[in-house]
């Protein structure tokens, strides 16, 4: 069979890399080993967001009289309707992704999928070929030799998405994204969670300011942070987890029914034909240039196997260019500079552009803006009074960065990002008026800071 353009991969970089190169009229395969949709929607972003909304649901219903509701009885967190309702959200998902492919005539070639040349696929045999050829073949839990996975004690970010029961304790090693989401659902839902970062502060890529607020919510969902603190190893005797450990008081051995192991991704790059295709690889990253061409014409490569942000939305933003490159028609290329990051916690992290640390260390000069939630109206009614809105601008008032921690922050970070991708200052974001009562008007009132204007502070 001869295509256009074949897709190996169909992920949130794939399954758009299909759509995209169909709706421009391109005959289009994608080639998928295990479910449409890839890890993000089916062992990732979509069902860790159903087991957060739990956590977040039975949250308030232990928190119900606070908001003057009284309840009859102490609620309980049922594990296993938990679980299921995340992947029966997954699986809705899947169904939409499979119909949209099939809306667009995208062909669904259900196996392995490996490259034997620059035109040709393998997939369990059988032999197809096309003009191009996308890579989209994604990421899966890093393991580290110290570490082993045995996916009942020792357990990785898809084991930890189905339990069939909580611990009573739980040990997080790693709080990027991933680590944090788990030990934030965990410790809601009444487990004994210490989570260990190799970094001086948790959640490392977020700004200083962010990460000592979310350590305060972690205490008081009675979690503990150990920073700076190096995981030796990790031993399971008698059912139960050792974990030897290296930190701030020196050594010491925690122990936790679970350890869940959080330390990144490593990307699925093995036994799909680039070393008999001699494309270029450099520290497990598919080496692209700015339309994300491997070194083999013709041969793309996009998402988690290459050298950007390991994002969904960004695999898709490089899926749409790669496509619309491959059909001539010049798209521009991504600034990486205006790429948000969301940490589904409680409260929520959100952030995009440069941090303070990182415009400090680039001697710019700059001010911030801040508002605390604490002065936020619509914060104070939701009883969500934790976190704060943080603007950076450079001496022209262009705004280099934005850090939110709080409630609803994540559909909150769409501003900030669109202010930064058309260069607009701190002025204009000021005296754009703001609905009254929202959490969006925190904002304004970060920017009214940083020009010292600011009304409610």
């Amino acid at each position: 069979m001869k295509y256009d353009i074949i897709v190996i991969g169909s992920g949130p970089g794939g399954y758009v890399a299909a759509i995209r190169a169909s709706q421009l009229g391109k005959k289009v395969a994608i080639v998928e080993k295990a479910e449409l949709g890839g890890v993000c929607l089916n062992w990732g972003c979509i069902p860790t967001k159903a087991l957060l909304k739990s956590a977040q649901v039975f949250s308030y219903c232990k928190n119900a009289a606070s908001y003057g509701v009284d309840m009859e009885c102490e609620p309980k967190a049922d594990l296993q309707k938990i679980v299921a309702r995340s992947r029966t959200v997954a699986s809705n998902m899947n169904k939409g992704v499979q119909l949209l492919l099939k809306r667009n005539n995208v062909d669904i070639i259900q196996g392995f999928g490996r490259l034997v040349s620059p035109t040709e696929v393998d997939v369990e045999g059988a032999l197809y070929q096309a003009d191009n050829i996308i890579l989209a073949t994604g990421a899966r839990p890093r393991e580290m030799a110290f570490m082993p996975v045995d996916h009942t004690h020792i357990i990785n970010s898809k084991d930890a998405l189905s339990l069939e029961k909580l611990p009573e304790t739980m040990v997080v090693v790693g709080s990027g994204a991933i680590g944090s989401e788990f030990a934030c659902l965990y410790a809601s839902l009444g487990v004994k969670v210490t989570v260990v970062e190799y970094m001086p502060q948790m959640m490392p890529l977020e700004d200083e300011e962010v990460a000592k607020a979310m350590e305060r919510s972690f205490r008081k969902m009675r979690a503990t942070v150990l920073t700076s603190t190096t995981v030796k190893a990790v031993r399971v005797e008698d059912g139960i987890c050792h974990v030897d450990i290296e930190g701030k008081k020196g050594a010491e051995t925690l122990q936790a029914e679970v350890v869940l192991s959080a330390v990144g991704v490593k990307s699925n790059i093995e036994n799909i034909g680039l070393e008999e295709m001699g494309i270029a690889v450099e520290r497990d990253k598919v080496v692209v240039d700015e339309h994300y061409q491997t070194s083999a014409r013709g041969v793309y490569a996009i998402g988690d196997i290459v050298a950007t942000p390991a994002l969904a939305h960004v695999a898709s933003a490089e899926a749409i260019h790669c496509v619309e490159h491959i059909c001539g028609l010049n798209p521009e290329p991504i600034d990486y500079s205006t790429i948000p990051s969301c940490i589904f916690t409680s409260p929520e992290v959100a952030s995009v552009g440069m941090t303070e640390a990182q415009v400090k260390a680039q001697g710019i000069e700059y001010k911030v803006g801040k508002f605390p939630y604490t002065a936020s109206g619509k914060a104070t009614a939701a009883g969500e009074r934790d976190g704060h809105v943080k603007l950076i601008f450079d001496s022209e008032e262009k705004l280099l960065g934005a850090h939110f921690v709080g409630h609803n922050v994540t559909e909150m970070i769409g501003e900030p990002t669109l202010a930064k991708v058309l260069g607009v200052n701190a002025h204009r974001i000021a005296r754009t008026i703001h609905a009254h009562p929202s959490m969006h008007e925190a904002v304004m009132e970060a920017a009214e800071d940083a020009l010292g204007c600011a009304i409610h502070m």
